[in-house]
């Protein structure tokens, strides 16, 4: 674990300053493609789309006119229309718009929109994640061979040092895919360039009854944590099925409730010389707005306990997302925070303000307040969790202590087994701070 906790002080970034979505143009837009595939047509032959009021309206109507080319022809549309389909990812429509489209293209023409343009739909929210996963495999099979090729007759020792890095980068995605005690790992979010980003998730995020968003500090590149932040996620997923079946005890003779853990290292993470501002905080939430809204538009009708483990850096970006108030999640953890511009939980859109704050011993970003605010702070109302050590008064192990600021997602910890009491729903059993001796453990509800 040591690669991935020296790495864990800052946010994660995917693409920046994506405008927020329109929800009326896209309605309209999904109500004319759904008349379209009814009976009328939006678009026919293969032929430029016309422009639409604005970039998201012309993007979603890319998606509603898929519906509505016969197959045959869908090749060339496809060819006709890319700077629009790549649009997708810059413009993009709703997540919910992107759901309800998809469900209106039938398979054969999935599978050509997948072969033509992996990049676009393993990332684009609202395309159910098994689709994304296929995607985004290819996506990483096909860079992998062109950046192999490319190797081969490149001669130049700088771009040969690039293309090497890249190479290795891509390698370690690939490896972070192996699967665990035969758990499914899937590939949500891929940016294969050489400022790489990628998400896996361990479990089935699309039928999970508990879902936590993993969301690192800096130094958190792909080439170098990826495999390491899978086997957080890893961790966590263990922890948090153990947990179940202990919890609920006969009743989970039947099976325990899915658990799914999203290792996101979806944008890029400040260095030293960047970390002082909150340019890439601002870029990691819109990222991660993007991410939550698109699990909330899957689950539609079957929502999940839905959870934010944020560390540092990469706190200050879920707080910034979270105060848009665009999309609510049922828990936030945040571990070693600087805090961000709200004061309080009460200006964060988490349900029933359920949030809960770690700070270790002798980490010097606890209590700074650095980026306006201190989490930790009485005032600001978050339930402060025990990481410090401990006995766990389930299993009676003993837990180990986080101390300094990058330990706190190490295994066998405190902090680690209080973020799986909360990934599924029971922060009555998160562990408060303070000293412990045997089972006389206070638990943070009782603080």
């Amino acid at each position: 674990m040591t690669s991935v906790v020296s790495g864990l002080t800052g946010a994660s970034v995917m693409p920046a300053d994506l405008p927020q979505p329109v929800s009326a143009v896209s309605s309209v837009t999904v109500a004319t493609a759904e008349s379209a595939v009814s009976g009328d047509p939006i678009a026919s032959g293969v032929s430029d789309l016309p422009s639409a009021p604005n970039g998201r309206g012309a993007a979603a109507s890319l998606l509603g006119s898929v519906a509505s080319v016969d197959a045959s022809a869908l090749p060339a549309f496809l060819d006709a229309n890319r700077a629009k389909l790549e649009s997708l990812l810059v413009e993009s429509p709703a997540a919910a718009d992107v759901s309800r489209l998809w469900k209106l293209i039938d398979p054969a023409k999935q599978k050509l929109l997948i072969e033509a343009a992996p990049h676009v739909i393993g990332n684009l929210e609202g395309v159910p994640y098994a689709v994304r996963g296929r995607a985004n495999s290819l996506d990483l099979k096909q860079t992998i061979s062109h950046v192999t090729t490319r190797l081969r007759t490149e001669h130049g020792r700088a771009e040969r040092v690039g293309l090497q890095r890249q190479l290795e980068t891509l390698e370690n995605v690939r490896k972070a895919l192996s699967k665990h005690d035969g758990v499914t790992r899937t590939l949500v979010g891929l940016d294969p360039s050489t400022d790489a980003k990628a998400s896996i998730v361990v479990g089935d995020l699309a039928t999970a009854r508990y879902v936590s968003v993993l969301v690192p500090g800096m130094y958190m590149s792909v080439g170098e944590q990826i495999q390491d932040w899978a086997k957080v996620a890893q961790e966590q997923y263990d922890l948090q099925t153990g947990f179940l079946r202990r919890v609920l005890g006969p009743r989970g003779s039947g099976g325990a409730p899915g658990v799914a853990v999203v290792a996101w290292i979806g944008y890029q993470t400040p260095v030293l010389t960047n970390i002082g501002g909150t340019t890439l905080a601002t870029q990691g939430a819109d990222s991660l707005e993007r991410t939550l809204q698109g699990i909330r538009a899957i689950r539609k009708a079957d929502q999940p306990f839905l959870s934010v483990f944020a560390h540092s850096y990469g706190s200050t970006a879920a707080l910034m997302a979270l105060e848009r108030h665009t999309v609510t999640v049922d828990a936030l953890a945040l571990m070693g925070s600087p805090g961000s511009a709200a004061q309080s939980v009460a200006g964060l859109a988490v349900a029933h303000g359920n949030v809960f704050v770690g700070e270790a011993p002798m980490d010097p970003i606890v209590n700074s307040a650095f980026f306006g605010s201190d989490p930790g702070s009485p005032s600001y109302g978050a339930t402060p969790m025990g990481v410090g050590g401990a006995v766990d008064p389930l299993t009676h192990a003993t837990l180990a202590g986080s101390s300094g600021h990058n330990a706190y997602f190490t295994a066998g910890t405190e902090c680690m087994r209080n973020l799986a009491m909360i990934g599924i729903d029971r922060g009555d059993l998160v562990l408060a701070p303070g000293p412990y001796s045997g089972d006389t453990v206070k638990t943070a509800s009782a603080r």
